[in-house]
């Protein structure tokens, strides 16, 4: 398997993103040769979420790198015309930073089970949207960092928010305040990423066939499942909410073919 995405049916987007979906599994590529995500990344990534209707599963990787984070240089203009305002420029610059937002939180909000595929570097953006996903696994040469202390900023695509409950707030404030990177070793015994593959190839072959495990589970289930695990509740509620999820959506047909 070559290290470029597959090619399995409708594409979409116009060049920052590339969409393959078959057999229930869509793939969305990074395509930028820089592995950088300018402003066209994130209107192409939030369009190609609405084009998910028949996906069960949803794959993210990179044609090189997963992401190198900011394209800076092309969104430079748009950050610097918001800040150079007198008035209305908290607002300006939230509207920048929401067209980012905007594909984060539409690609947390799914219902179906997203896979980060990570392959080189994964820094900065890259890093906070694979935060976003649901599972994680990279190869042995995978690199994270949040470098953007360096850079005279805080984090604001959400990798503040949620990595913390993924590998706990001490290794997310190492990640966040040294800017150091770590590699992927560390990121697997810190529980950033779950597995481990040898190249690029190893890897890809392993996200696809794990979307296809995930494709031919209950969907209902995997949407109750993911629900329960990101609803912040309390514990009881959370329970309770489990539970009523089950009553609405279990049949006793269901029940009975899983247990023959």
């Amino acid at each position: 398997m070559s290290n470029s995405a597959p090619d399995t049916g409708q594409q979409g987007g116009t060049g920052a993103v590339k969409l393959s979906q078959s057999a229930g599994v869509a793939t969305l590529t990074f395509t930028h040769p820089k592995a950088a995500f300018g402003p066209a990344t994130w209107l192409e990534t939030a369009q190609a979420l609405g084009q998910l209707a028949e996906a069960r599963v949803l794959i993210l990787r990179g044609e090189r790198h997963f992401s190198v984070g900011l394209d800076v240089k092309a969104t430079a203009p748009s950050i610097a015309a918001a800040l150079s305002q007198t008035e209305g420029k908290h607002a300006a610059f939230k509207a920048v930073v929401d067209e980012m937002h905007a594909a984060i939180e539409g690609l947390a909000a799914l219902p179906i089970p997203v896979i980060a595929a990570i392959d080189g570097w994964c820094i900065g953006a890259g890093l906070e949207l694979a935060a976003a996903c649901d599972i994680r696994i990279a190869s042995t040469s995978a690199r994270f960092s949040l470098p953007e202390v360096r850079l005279g900023i805080a984090a604001d695509l959400g990798g503040l928010q949620r990595l913390p409950g993924i590998i706990g707030r001490g290794r997310a404030a190492h990640l966040a305040l040294t800017a150091e990177p770590i590699d992927a070793a560390t990121a697997e015994r810190w529980g950033l990423v779950t597995e481990l593959h040898a190249d690029a190839d190893a890897l890809y072959a392993r996200a696809e066939a794990l979307a296809a495990h995930l494709a031919a589970l209950p969907p209902k289930a995997l949407e109750g499942s993911k629900r329960t695990l990101n609803d912040g509740l309390p514990h009881a509620q959370s329970l309770a909410a489990a539970v009523d999820w089950n009553a609405e959506h279990m049949t006793a047909e269901g029940l009975a073919g899983a247990v023959r």
